[in-house]
């Protein structure tokens, strides 16, 4: 009789560990509070499922390390998605969002930077909510930047109408043929128009995010931040467009 006990036993331990998990996964997550230091720029990184780690993940890294270098206007950080729950990155990394576009009072957004994701050619363009909010956002940011095929949102969102843009190589051509009113240019790694920069994507992705810190802080702040990552960085050696 010790056999089928055991087995009872193993078998409530098993529906314990799940009962378990199941309310552990509905317990609310204590929101995250955004450190904004004053005087900084703020710069929102949307984000959603199926983003790109490294488009998403290369110019925060960058943006983020402004903060510890001395006698320039630094940058806050913050990602912002449709609402709070996780998101599960293309590759598989759960992040959990600073802010909701359609649940939270954000704070002004100075830099809004779109990484890309899966569904950025498909499904994402139908998102009403997302690209007007992100309309909404570009009227009053400093800097509208994009990465890969994050320059697909902002063309569905009418950003683009009249700016120089680029997008991840291969899909350019794609770009072309749904936004055949655009001046979509290859063999770049990077477009700046006015207050638009769009970029190749991919690894990419840090020389874009370098050149904008150029752009705001000058030559040597911005070697400063590429070393501490360990980029070499010469602006005079990128392949990019200014306009």
């Amino acid at each position: 009789m010790r056999y089928p006990i055991i087995a009872t036993i193993a078998f409530l331990l098993v529906l314990s560990a799940c009962k378990d998990e199941k309310e552990a996964q509905s317990l609310p997550v204590a929101p995250h509070k955004v450190e904004l230091i004053p005087d900084a720029y703020n710069v929102g990184f949307l984000i959603m499922d199926g983003v790109y780690n490294t488009e998403l993940t290369a110019p925060y890294d960058i943006f983020h390390h402004t903060r510890f270098r001395e006698g320039i206007k630094p940058m806050n950080v913050f990602t912002v998605s449709k609402s709070m729950n996780v998101v599960t990155s293309f590759e598989g990394l759960r992040i959990l969002p600073d802010y909701s576009y359609t649940e939270d009072t954000l704070p002004h957004i100075d830099i809004l930077v779109v990484p890309s994701a899966e569904h950025h050619l498909d499904t994402d363009l139908e998102d009403v909510d997302m690209i007007s909010w992100v309309r909404e956002v570009s009227q009053n940011a400093s800097y509208v930047t994009s990465h890969c095929d994050g320059a697909f949102v902002l063309a569905q969102a009418g950003l683009l109408d009249n700016v120089t843009s680029t997008t991840f190589p291969s899909d350019v051509d794609k770009m072309r043929e749904m936004f055949p009113a655009l001046d979509i240019v290859d063999e770049v790694l990077f477009v700046h128009d006015g207050r638009f920069i769009t970029s190749a994507g991919g690894a990419k992705s840090f020389e874009a995010a370098l050149y904008l810190c150029e752009h705001l802080y000058g030559k040597e702040i911005t070697k400063s931040l590429a070393g501490g990552l360990v980029i070499d960085w010469d602006l005079s050696e990128i392949a990019y467009l200014k306009k």
